[in-house]
């Protein structure tokens, strides 16, 4: 199924006190996508990187999104680690809790959660997990969005109770024949043209070429490009690009939601 819209967003937010991640310019990123998912703290981010996470994103009309990820600032969080669903669930409440204070302050809400790298991974691939996290979020934040892979049990938990929820589709990943990712701990760069054309290419047709397999159907509401990746600038640049010259609009899944109900 063709789409018109579609959301763009970066991870971000992704320093901690005077380190920072690489080369990566937060402030050329922000103009350049729809949502944010900042850093909570476990992975990276701090307060004061989080509250001028939020203030950037205000300034530029970019809906505000926790990227709460595992305890583990050395691995950036990409280290698969052995939690049980409750020490996951209560690292993601613990973590959206402090970035929804910072919306709260500036006057915004919270429009969506999304957990980062090895947590991400581990909720896609457990039931149980997956439905704790779905269930809590149904109590804490019934309107806040869920993003997550489609090919994940979070995107069918949170489908059949009613969260609302956003599949993401990576511009900076590749994927394997089931339409999961391939996860990696440390990106590679990618050409800015092929991977615009790889985009507008599942946002027209729902398509994507999986590593060692033939085309396979995807679903997306939202374009994700990590803030690491070399080059994420320019990739942000080439996907806007083409995604307005294919005539499909950028916009957040709120500001869809909001236009839809109208």
């Amino acid at each position: 199924m063709s789409r018109k819209t579609i959301d763009i967003s970066c991870d971000m937010g992704e320093g901690f006190g005077r380190w920072q991640l690489g080369s990566t310019d937060d402030e050329q990123l922000m103009k350049l996508i729809s949502s944010a998912n900042i850093a909570t703290g476990f992975h990276a981010g701090d307060p004061n990187l989080m509250d001028l996470s939020v203030r950037r994103a205000i300034e530029r009309n970019v809906a505000i999104g926790a990227h709460p990820g595992f305890q583990d600032l050395q691995g950036f969080g990409r280290r698969k680690i052995d939690a049980s669903a409750t020490e996951m669930l209560n690292d993601i409440v613990y973590q959206m809790g402090a970035l929804r204070e910072f919306a709260r302050l500036h006057g915004k809400p919270l429009q969506h959660v999304k957990p980062h790298g090895a947590l991400y991974m581990a909720l896609a691939a457990d039931e149980a997990a997956s439905l704790l996290f779905v269930n809590t979020m149904r109590r804490v934040a019934p309107d806040t969005f869920i993003y997550c892979m489609g090919a994940s049990e979070t995107y069918k938990i949170a489908s059949q109770v009613g969260q609302p929820v956003v599949r993401e589709f990576y511009a900076d990943r590749e994927y394997d024949t089931t339409g999961k990712i391939v996860f990696t701990r440390k990106p590679d760069g990618y050409n800015p043209q092929k991977a615009a054309e790889r985009v507008v290419r599942a946002c027209l047709e729902g398509k994507v070429r999986p590593v060692g397999g033939d085309d396979i159907v995807v679903g997306l509401e939202s374009v994700c490009v990590h803030s690491d990746t070399p080059g994420s600038v320019e990739l942000l640049i080439a996907i806007r690009e083409a995604l307005t010259a294919s005539g499909i609009e950028i916009a957040s899944p709120s500001v869809a939601a909001a236009r839809a109900a109208a």
